[in-house]
């Protein structure tokens, strides 16, 4: 029997006024000024349900170590106005990575999660040595422009996965040659000099689109990511899902055609075969034209060109039952399309993919489109990556979220 739609949520960060779980506590009093901006002592107690007295302790701490600083006194109309506490810009930042087949790209983001430096630059080494060596390299020359907090917290790294699949042959602990064996996150920690968390292309990407993009205000999305190949991003309850290994959302190989094209994941016939910009450059390329980057597809699609178009007929009829398949697996509030594809030729993709396939997302009075165009661009990935060491600063542990329905009233601690 179908349920009806239970009201909107809203996810409280809850503290707990133990000691032992203090490191939580921080973490709590953070996200929750980040989340909220200004806030006073009392407000921030109200809010993650800690006490005044523990609240005073941390923010004490978090103001002497530089995360939090002080705003000045809110006028008020009687009494002993509060001190307002804001999250530090300039307290420290995060690095991001993303290192794809043929390129490298780095952001620095600040404690606020604003960009503060971006580098892109071409992989042409792509030999697990080499690639560690130029992002060593990258990193350095990003932290040196002026005017950037010193105080870096780390640096997620994504690169496109699987990881550790047997069978899938062109993809290990690491996608990089010489990388098998290997443990990557332990590497690019020594050779970048600072703590490293490596995640999937996709699941990154869908952590970008949700503190960037679309979805800052989305708390169930799904976002197909064009990247080296095809992958999917889930966001379920405001939390990226990752699966038991970290692979979840490999839908590039997934089959979609009965003895098609050979992939190199050794199946024939899988989605990123035909729907992502290794596929369209193939196709370009058989219609005689070679190396045909993003700003190449653009100018391409803007004349019509007859190959181009094809493929985006080609693609769209295999992507949009994929996309009612996916509202029927996790019930989105939408499908996002985004990375490295030009954003005109997303819009094409979209257009033809109508009409979508029925499917649990038909529902009457909806107010947001089905599927979307992702509104981070090429970055999202990378800023994704540095999403990962400022989650682990900033963001409570999902065990200790509590979600509570907007009509009814948060336990008392």
């Amino acid at each position: 029997m179908p349920h009806r739609r239970p009201p909107p949520s809203r996810s409280v960060a809850v503290g707990t006024n133990p000691e032992r779980t203090r490191s939580h506590n921080r973490r709590v009093v953070l996200e929750t000024v980040r989340q909220h901006g200004l806030l006073g002592r009392s407000d921030i107690a109200a809010l993650t349900r800690l006490t005044a007295q523990a609240v005073s302790n941390i923010v004490a701490e978090l103001v002497e170590e530089g995360f939090l600083m002080e705003q000045g006194r809110r006028r008020t109309a009687r009494g002993q106005p509060p001190m307002e506490l804001a999250v530090n810009p300039d307290g420290g930042m995060t690095a991001g990575m993303e290192i794809a087949t043929d390129h490298i790209t780095t952001v620095l983001v600040d404690l606020r999660g604003q960009v503060r430096e971006q580098r892109r630059v071409p992989l042409g080494d792509v030999m697990m040595e080499a690639v560690w060596r130029l992002a060593a390299t990258e990193l350095a020359q990003a932290r040196a422009a002026a005017g950037l907090p010193k105080r870096l917290l780390g640096c997620g790294v994504v690169m496109p996965g699987p990881f550790e699949v047997e069978g899938m042959n062109s993809v290990g602990s690491s996608p990089l040659p010489g990388g098998a064996g290997q443990d990557a996150e332990l590497r690019l920690t020594e050779a970048l000099g600072t703590p490293v968390t490596i995640e999937n292309d996709a699941t990154a990407a869908a952590v970008g689109e949700h503190l960037h993009g679309l979805g800052r205000n989305l708390r169930h999305f799904c976002q197909i990511y064009f990247g080296t190949g095809l992958g999917l991003g889930v966001i379920v309850a405001g939390q990226p899902y990752r699966g038991a290994f970290g692979n979840a959302g490999e839908i590039g190989h997934i089959p979609v055609v009965r003895d098609g094209l050979a992939c190199a994941c050794g199946q024939r016939g899988c989605l990123e075969r035909y729907a992502s910009i290794h596929a369209l450059t193939e196709t370009l390329r058989a219609a005689g034209i070679a190396n045909a980057g993003p700003d190449a597809i653009k100018r391409l699609h803007a004349q019509g060109h007859p190959a181009l178009l094809r493929w985006i007929a080609v693609a769209a009829g295999l992507l949009a039952p994929v996309v009612a398949m996916l509202e029927n697996l996790f019930d989105p509030e939408t499908v996002i399309l985004g990375g490295g594809m030009p954003d005109d030729v997303i819009d094409a993709l979209i257009a033809a993919m109508a009409p979508l396939p029925i499917s649990v997302a038909n529902r009457p009075g909806r107010a947001i489109a089905r599927v979307q165009r992702g509104a981070t661009g090429r970055l999202t990935a990378a800023l994704g990556a540095a999403a990962l060491p400022l989650l682990d600063t900033m963001t409570p542990k999902l065990d200790r979220v509590a979600v509570f329905q907007d009509d009814c009233t948060a336990p008392a601690a």
